[in-house]
């Protein structure tokens, strides 16, 4: 799995940070309407494709499974909701967000692609219920998790990488750090680099 995973959240800014060297993006989608939605998810996964990046579609399954996308990531609460089936059938891989034992525990029994834990550090994106894991919390995931890889997110930087490598992360997902910066192109490649080591 790559070690660098970028989140955004519109194709605008998928279209100016993928050709930077990026392998790995989820489009993480909020608040638009389903037109919206498929247009977005349409275009991230056409400039994908040029770039030989994989592409990750947040939540909105049904959308990726009708446009033709092989991969998803879906957190607890779609997972009520997700056909899991079906997207087995048509080849989707999934990847599922846990922040305790029993979402890792529930999320393990559906043999994703991988489980992200998070947050590791304290997030400035959105209020979380949950309190900042921890680099031990990452390391007794990856314990747990075997083979699966572990994506780490929240509150992640650069410097923060080797930390969270060394804790047993297989990749670090990175949103507001890049968002945030003055410079994302920029700041994109400091990640890719950081990551190389």
């Amino acid at each position: 799995m790559e070690r660098f995973y970028l989140i955004v959240g519109h194709v605008g800014r998928l279209e100016l940070l993928v050709p930077q060297g990026v392998r790995l993006v989820q489009l993480r989608i909020k608040e638009q309407p389903d037109a919206e939605i498929r247009r977005q998810i349409a275009r991230a996964r056409d400039v994908c494709a040029v770039y030989g990046t994989q592409l990750v579609v947040n939540d909105h399954w049904q959308a990726a499974l009708g446009l033709g996308c092989d991969f998803v990531h879906l957190g607890q609460e779609d997972l009520d909701s997700a056909d899991i089936q079906a997207l087995r059938r048509a080849g989707v891989r999934y990847g599922l967000s846990t922040h305790d034992a029993a979402e890792r525990e529930r999320a393990l029994a559906l043999e994703p692609a991988y489980i992200a834990l998070g947050p590791v550090y304290p997030t400035r994106l959105k209020q979380m219920k949950w309190e900042p894991q921890g680099l031990d919390r990452v390391s007794r995931w990856k314990a747990a998790a075997g083979t699966v890889p572990l994506v780490a997110i929240g509150g992640l930087t650069p410097e923060r990488s080797a930390d969270v490598f060394a804790a047993g992360a297989d990749s670090a997902a990175v949103v507001t750090d890049i968002q945030t910066a003055p410079d994302p192109e920029a700041r994109t490649r400091d990640w890719i680099a950081a990551c190389r080591i």
